[in-house]
């Protein structure tokens, strides 16, 4: 048995953020999750390099990490508070003007890391590029993909947007076969009309949402307002998913991080998961 998390994390933009950033890991501490994959996760532009260590696992065309790279500040917490994690981290594209925002993902055994571009856009400077990042690492002794991920919204002309980013991830991961775990935020909601989430049931059967799977489940939406990216919006949105391949059972499934199961850390509530191998 073991916890894995997902939460888009909207770091750095939220109110009293360093506040926000001891309940994550307050909750990573108390689930001691074996896997988190993080979106949003930001460092200013111009802010000073950091010196990482043995435990950071970078991508090929490595980014630096700043002082202030959220998993970065995140996972020196961590250890300070005795609770070591291997990492990775690279970055999609400049947000809100200021950030190199990206993907992150804690693991507590060794990670290869990879990142693959799946947007058309490729200019670091254009929101609208996209890059998953992907982590080899032991999940119940095994070698696992992680994938953390954060889509875009659905296009009717499917020349470019999600179903495009969705196509280059299937390609991307038929390069290799073993166990997936895809999560994050696919910006493509399950509980109203829209073709993003049926696409990924139509294009890729072999991974399952975690919510359908679950024998129990405690909360269903991770966004509930109006947010960026889905201003105007008054429905409750599931957005953030954990899919998994056949080899995992899925006991339980918990929204986390939504004032009732931890405090609001950010404008996505987090997806929690147990599991056990097959």
């Amino acid at each position: 048995m073991t916890y894995i998390m997902t939460l888009n994390t909207h770091s750095w933009m939220e109110e009293e953020p360093n506040e926000k950033l001891v309940q994550l890991a307050d909750r990573i501490i108390e689930m001691d999750y074996e896997v988190v994959a993080l979106q949003e996760v930001n460092q200013l532009l111009d802010s000073k390099q950091a010196t990482t260590d043995q435990f950071f696992q970078a991508v090929a065309k490595q980014r630096p990490i700043h002082v202030d790279n959220f998993a970065y500040v995140l996972t020196e917490l961590l250890k300070e508070r005795g609770r070591t994690y291997y990492w990775s981290w690279t970055a999609s594209h400049i947000g809100y003007d200021r950030y190199a925002e990206g993907a992150a993902i804690l693991s507590k055994h060794p990670i290869q890391a990879s990142d693959c571009r799946v947007s058309v856009e490729d200019d670091f400077s254009d929101y609208h590029t996209r890059r998953l990042l992907i982590g080899k690492t032991k999940v119940f002794g095994q070698m696992v993909r992680i994938v953390s991920s954060h889509y875009s919204w659905w296009q009717s002309d499917q020349k470019a947007g999600f179903s495009y980013e969705w196509d280059r991830t299937i390609d991307y991961l038929k390069q290799e076969s073993g166990p997936i775990m895809l999560m994050g935020d696919l910006n493509n909601a399950a509980d109203v009309r829209e073709e993003g989430y049926d696409y990924v049931h139509q294009t890729a059967p072999e991974l399952q949402d975690a919510y359908q799977l679950a024998s129990e489940k405690q909360g269903r939406y991770t966004v509930e307002k109006s947010i960026d990216g889905w201003e105007g919006n008054h429905q409750q949105l599931r957005i953030d998913y954990i899919f998994l391949t056949a080899d995992f059972s899925v006991e339980t499934y918990l929204v986390i991080f939504d004032g009732k199961t931890g405090p609001v850390v950010s404008d996505h509530y987090g997806v929690e998961v147990r599991l056990v191998h097959r």
